[in-house]
């Protein structure tokens, strides 16, 4: 059943592409909804809403002015934010590792109604997840389907971007604000290297905590992403997870696994990690997933 929150969000998204046909005309070839609006798993208060344009030719400096204030004027209906990625039809239609990206704005919830605008970067490696993203799950509100104007996005260039955060984010466990995100992004890096899905972030968390439910930040990511904001994530439970998911990502060798398999050294690690106190005490058995 869909949610009220969730129609707002969708009714949103439609008036936000009826700007953007507006405002670039007949250069328009597409406007797609995608991310947990398209593919499910929307929880308002939560998730953003994601579209992607693309458009012939570039925008003119005024489209792109009058694209920036859409986005700031819009209703985000419930949502926890908006993010716009525009793109020229010719780097939609033969990806690069380094897409080159005509326009973002992303804004997020809240009074003061703030704004990230990128405008005509030529090289936007995170481009590459959002074009992927389109074109596996995109709904097109206008214009061509996402798969006529959107080419096939290479997997492995997708993990490898993953990988280039699981990597910064090592360094970067204590940061409280942000470690929530950190984890539900690893678990749907992890899964899209083993299963080539892309997914919301409590689909990815459950299945992360379904093929190994010793990892305790997951559940304390899902426990605050769902119920508890201020609920904490341990530093050293993030560490684990993180390297559990740069070990699975690792590009396949001739003397290595494939990526997802589980290697020797998850194995290692697992048997070696100490035990969790909070397990400990609840006795927790191999199969139960710690969900509240």
């Amino acid at each position: 059943m869909v949610s009220a929150g969730e129609r707002r969000a969708r009714s949103t998204a439609e008036l936000l592409a009826g700007s953007c046909a507006e405002i670039t005309g007949g250069a328009l070839r597409s406007v797609v909804l995608h991310g947990s609006l398209a593919a499910g798993g929307f929880r308002p208060g939560r998730s953003d809403i994601d579209v992607l344009a693309v458009v012939a030719g570039g925008l003119a400096d005024d489209q792109a002015a009058a694209l920036e204030r859409a986005v700031r004027q819009a209703d985000l209906g419930g949502a926890a934010g908006l993010d716009v990625h525009v793109v020229t039809a010719e780097v939609a239609g033969a990806p690069t590792r380094q897409p080159a990206l005509e326009l973002h704005v992303g804004r997020s919830a809240g009074p003061a109604a703030e704004c990230e605008v990128e405008r005509r970067t030529p090289a936007a490696p995170d481009l590459l997840t959002e074009l992927s993203m389109a074109r596996a799950h995109g709904i097109a509100l206008r214009g061509a389907d996402s798969r006529e104007v959107i080419a096939p996005v290479p997997d492995a260039w997708v993990v490898d971007r993953g990988r280039h955060w699981l990597l910064t984010w090592r360094s970067l466990t204590g940061d409280t604000r942000h470690a929530a995100f950190m984890v539900l992004t690893a678990c749907r890096i992890w899964r899209f290297a083993v299963e080539h899905v892309h997914c919301a972030k409590a689909q990815a968390a459950a299945w992360a905590l379904d093929r190994d439910p010793s990892l305790s930040a997951v559940r304390q990511a899902l426990q605050q992403y769902e119920h508890e904001p201020a609920s904490p994530i341990d530093e050293r439970a993030l560490a684990d997870l993180l390297d559990t998911v740069l070990d699975a990502t690792t590009p396949a060798t001739p003397s290595s696994p494939r990526a997802g398999d589980e290697p020797f050294a998850i194995q290692e690690r697992r048997r070696q990690r100490p035990a969790d106190p909070v397990e400990q005490q609840q006795g927790r058995g191999g199969g139960d997933t710690g969900q509240q």
